[in-house]
């Protein structure tokens, strides 16, 4: 059962111009996996009560974080006014979008904007843990401003030689590398050119999950054992 603790925040992190990481203590020793689910309540208002993606990886001991794009919604503004030091309720964990729940020697992520954050949890932990496993990330986002966790990501890429990310972005920028566009199956055959290897995981905007979960099954013939989704909570 997932367990309810109070906890308090120990650090606020702008990740761009609209998403904020939301660090809080690990009061309680509760084991969770990378890649799933908190539920969030503050104020303790149950109107301000949301399921976001744990966006820290189990390897992070000192810290349980979530990310979220801020919005004009009730819970937004109450998230963008929080400050270290404020209390806050959670509970956790949930969800089955894992490797452990999902195992694959060789995967492929499928992203768009803040669905990022459960990979980056699990790609913090196969890190941090050099468990071996083969990752292509293909991440999509309107522009470089958009990308979540972009120094992150390229200091794991350094630390950790299986792991490559490729940036898919609409808008380009001098000196950024990038596919331009949206993700399609030309895309992940030029990225992912050994796909037919691969488990597919496709975290992003219901919208967005669905059309990627069709490409990889109607034009690349995967089979969906090989296709892991999780319509993302976050927004």
């Amino acid at each position: 059962m997932p367990a309810e603790v109070a906890t308090k925040v120990i650090e606020i992190i702008q990740r761009n111009y609209n998403v904020k990481s939301v660090r809080v203590e690990r009061v309680q020793d509760i084991n969770f996996k990378a890649g799933q689910l908190l539920q969030v309540t503050l104020q303790n208002n149950p109107q301000l009560k949301h399921y976001l993606s744990i966006s820290s990886s189990p390897s992070e001991k000192c810290h349980l974080e979530f990310t979220k794009k801020l919005s004009q919604s009730d819970f937004s503004k109450a998230m963008d006014a929080l400050k270290p030091g404020d209390e806050l309720q959670i509970q956790y964990p949930f969800g089955k979008f894992t490797l452990e729940d999902n195992p694959a020697g060789k995967i492929a992520f499928l992203s768009g904007g803040i669905g990022i954050t459960p990979l980056r949890s699990i790609t913090k932990d196969v890190v941090d843990r050099n468990l071996g496993v083969d990752i292509v990330l293909v991440y999509s986002n309107r522009s470089v401003k958009d990308i979540v966790f972009k120094d992150d990501l390229s200091a794991m890429q350094k630390m950790y030689p299986k792991l490559r990310v490729a940036h898919v972005l609409c808008e380009t920028e001098p000196g950024f590398k990038c596919s331009v566009g949206y993700i399609n199956a030309s895309i992940i055959r030029n990225e992912v050119s050994d796909y037919k290897e691969r488990k597919f995981f496709l975290c992003g905007p219901p919208g967005m999950v669905e059309a990627m979960r069709k490409m990889l099954s109607d034009e690349l013939l995967l089979p969906k054992e090989q296709i892991v989704t999780e319509n993302f909570q976050g927004y």
